[in-house]
């Protein structure tokens, strides 16, 4: 069939068929994959890496991200939810996988103007241009389903215009399904977390992230509840349409840099900033922002935390639930009876289970460390030591964490709470996390 498409749209257009994307997600080197994976298996649970080979860890990372950033959509978007735990990988492995995966945060091959244009034009209006008093062709930032562009509003208010790839709720829906068939490839690239959940949660999320006028009505939110915050940013929407959302533009330093090389002060800076927007949300915007990865934060001049991208979010009208605090604080007390107590009536564990209580209490603690002292060192070292437990198949933890249970309405805020731990380790940020708790987390507090 012949293809009649401008051909610059033809070499970027997001590939929509099922078969075509599955062509390309398949393409991924199994084999050396597979094989690096076992090696990453093997030294998380303490035996020899020696069969490890770093180039064909390169190299399986390298088309990794050459995959999942050209298909962007689901895919993009599923990589970059992987990349915020990298903090647990070995660091002899992690590098050629750090590199890669962090290239997701932001980067995707751009669609051509005349493509961008034409979704302007059906969202905005045949007159789009005259809204603006200049837009820039050539977009500053990718996502996983669109990609932003700079402007200036017809006011003069600088702005950042998000433009929906055509064709994203095929592609999401078609990775999503794909990247399933994975799923095992997919695991030990997040040692300690559950991949299979974390893409059903991508799909059950999908329609929200798709539609921009939701994303609008969340960052109205956000913004709204923030707004004078010393701390947090978050910029205001200008205009919404289903495929397009007009921001206030913000400047700043991206996380993704102050990770790679941000001074002791500004890496401490933004993660207590962000573990204060993480814990705060839910209390002051009863919503969770449920996208943590380095490329929606960044550093303003003035030393406040800018948020963006507000497409996925929990929703949590009577905040966090206060039985999440009780517990933490029972784990961190080493209160096991009462422990074991709350989590079966919570049902984190089956009634018919026969764990113990300081089996339980022996597999929870650990994750409280942070909360034991009135500051905490976040480092890479001790997510990898977290991970390694949980995933040594030959330990005791190993089999406690797969007989609890998590219940669906927990599955969020878990993910998002790991995720915005993963970052902090990446930052290796030393913040006063018990004080943070102890006033956004609901009966935490002694």
């Amino acid at each position: 069939m012949t293809d009649f498409r401008d051909p610059a749209d033809r070499d970027t257009a997001m590939p929509r068929k099922g078969a075509a994307r599955t062509a390309k997600l398949a393409s991924l080197p199994l084999g050396i994959a597979g094989r690096a994976v076992g090696g990453w298996g093997k030294r998380l649970a303490g035996q020899s890496a020696e069969q490890v080979s770093a180039t064909l860890s390169a190299k399986a990372a390298e088309q990794l991200f050459e995959v999942l950033g050209t298909l962007k959509g689901g895919a993009m978007k599923f990589g970059q939810a992987l990349s915020v735990f990298e903090a647990a990988v070995p660091d002899d492995m992690a590098k050629p996988y750090r590199e890669a995966l962090t290239k997701l945060q932001a980067a995707a091959p751009p669609m051509p103007a005349r493509q961008t244009h034409r979704v302007l034009a059906e969202q905005l209006g045949r007159t789009w241009a005259s809204r603006f008093a200049s837009f820039d062709d050539e977009p500053s930032a990718a996502a996983s389903i669109g990609q932003v562009h700079r402007a200036v509003w017809h006011d003069g208010r600088e702005v950042a215009v998000k433009v929906q790839y055509p064709g994203a709720d095929e592609a999401l829906r078609s990775d999503l399904r794909q990247l399933q068939r994975f799923s095992r490839l997919f695991q030990a690239f997040v040692p300690g977390t559950e991949v299979k959940p974390l893409l059903a949660e991508l799909a059950e999320r999908m329609n929200e992230e798709l539609d921009y006028q939701a994303e609008a009505q969340n960052q109205r939110a956000f913004a709204k509840a923030f707004d004078g915050d010393p701390g947090i940013l978050v910029p205001r929407v200008v205009a919404s349409a289903p495929k397009v959302v007009v921001t206030e533009w913000a400047n700043g330093t991206p996380l993704s840099k102050v990770i790679a090389d941000g001074d002791r002060e500004t890496r401490n800076l933004a993660g207590r900033l962000l573990a204060e927007f993480h814990y705060s949300s839910p209390e002051r915007v009863h919503l969770l922002h449920s996208d943590p990865h380095p490329g929606n934060f960044m550093i303003t001049a003035d030393d406040r935390l800018c948020v963006i991208d507000f497409g996925g979010v929990a929703r949590l009208p009577d905040g966090i639930p206060r039985h999440l605090g009780e517990m933490t604080r029972l784990a961190l007390d080493g209160e096991s009876a009462g422990l074991m107590r709350l989590l079966r009536e919570n049902r984190f564990i089956r009634a018919d289970s026969d764990l113990t209580a300081d089996e339980v209490l022996a597999y929870l603690a650990p994750f409280t460390e942070p909360l034991a002292e009135p500051t905490f060192h976040f480092t890479r070292r001790w997510m990898q030591k977290q991970a390694g437990r949980v995933g040594d198949s030959r330990g005791n933890d190993f089999r406690v964490g797969r007989l609890l249970n998590l219940p669906p309405e927990y599955l969020m805020i878990h993910r998002v709470t790991a995720g915005s731990t993963g970052i902090l380790c990446q930052l290796d940020a030393e913040i006063p996390a018990r004080g943070i708790v102890e006033r956004w987390q609901p009966g935490f507090a002694a």
